[in-house]
């Protein structure tokens, strides 16, 4: 059976590498990687790389003429949720018009897209949420994500799916940002006080395992909305005791506090999680508990030592 071509945008960034690893030797998929700039994985070698800036429609539409790829995950998006405030211009071109590109490009080539969302296009009033929920964003940043969702959802095309997510966390090559995960496990290393918050609850997720749900969506060429995620929801603050506890670390050093006391720019969901029924029924997506998947990140973070 001939392979089909998938194409992963934004392959330096952590879902973007973990997707790389888990394609390179697919035996369904030949794997094109693509992100801006220079490939930043070095601990796999072996694939076909592009730069592309997805927000230069001529190069989306060049690459694709070249590739003709059969599947596109679209990693690529400006995740900063303050910066989205400050930089509103940049997050729409990054997180709304370059989807729309993508859109035309797939449309022209009957391309699977498969673009990726976030628990952030809720308000966080009814956690945990369903694909069906009605959206309801609070930040610039959600509001681009859903107006990308809704030029998807609402187009004559509809050979595309979204996957939303919540907090992803691992460890990659050359990462330009840092996760809360580690971040957490640091800073309890060294001792240092860090502030947490116990009203913002949330579903952690593994890369791996978003990578598997997103594959997962690619070989059963499904379409439509899935929410892909941890299973466990928890607030910040027990994720960082949680995080204390795989690892036996001193948590004296947290300081529970309130959302409202950190006066950030963008407004936070208080609760999301998702309920992840449609997408065990349909792709078969199973995720790691949340220690199993420290396991995992555990493991990764000793093979590089």
């Amino acid at each position: 059976m001939d392979k089909r071509k998938i194409l992963i945008t934004g392959s330096n960034g952590l879902l973007g590498q973990k997707l790389v690893k888990q394609l390179i030797n697919h035996p369904q998929f030949d794997l094109v990687a693509t992100s801006q700039g220079k490939n930043r994985i070095t601990s796999v070698t072996g694939f076909e790389y592009h730069s592309l800036d997805i927000t230069n429609k001529n190069q989306v539409n060049e690459l694709f003429d070249l590739v003709k790829p059969d599947v596109v995950i679209n990693t690529a998006a400006m995740t900063n949720v303050d910066a989205c405030e400050d930089a509103q211009e940049a997050c729409w071109n990054i997180n709304v018009t370059a989807v729309k590109y993508l859109l035309e490009a797939s449309k022209k080539h009957n391309t699977h897209l498969i673009h990726l969302s976030t628990d952030f296009v809720f308000d966080g009033e009814d956690g945990p949420y369903k694909e069906t929920d009605t959206p309801n964003p609070l930040s610039y940043y959600s509001k681009s994500k859903l107006a990308s969702e809704e030029l998807l959802l609402t187009s004559e095309y509809t050979n595309v799916a979204i996957a939303r997510t919540i907090i992803v966390f691992g460890t990659g090559d050359n990462l330009s940002r840092g996760n809360v995960v580690l971040w957490a496990k640091g800073a309890l290393e060294k001792q240092d006080p860090i502030n947490v918050v116990d009203d913002q609850f949330r579903s952690p997720t593994l890369a791996e395992d978003l990578a598997k749900g997103c594959i997962l969506i690619a070989e059963k060429s499904a379409k439509g909305v899935f929410h892909l995620s941890g299973k466990d929801v928890m607030s910040i603050l027990e994720l960082v005791y949680r995080v204390a506890d795989f690892y036996k670390l001193d948590k004296s050093c947290v300081t529970p506090i309130k959302t409202s006391t950190l006066n950030q720019k963008a407004k936070r969901p208080p609760k999301t999680g998702f309920i992840l029924d449609k997408a065990k029924a349909e792709l078969g997506y199973n995720p790691l508990s949340f220690e199993e998947a420290l396991g995992v990140l555990d493991s990764q973070l000793k093979a590089v030592c």
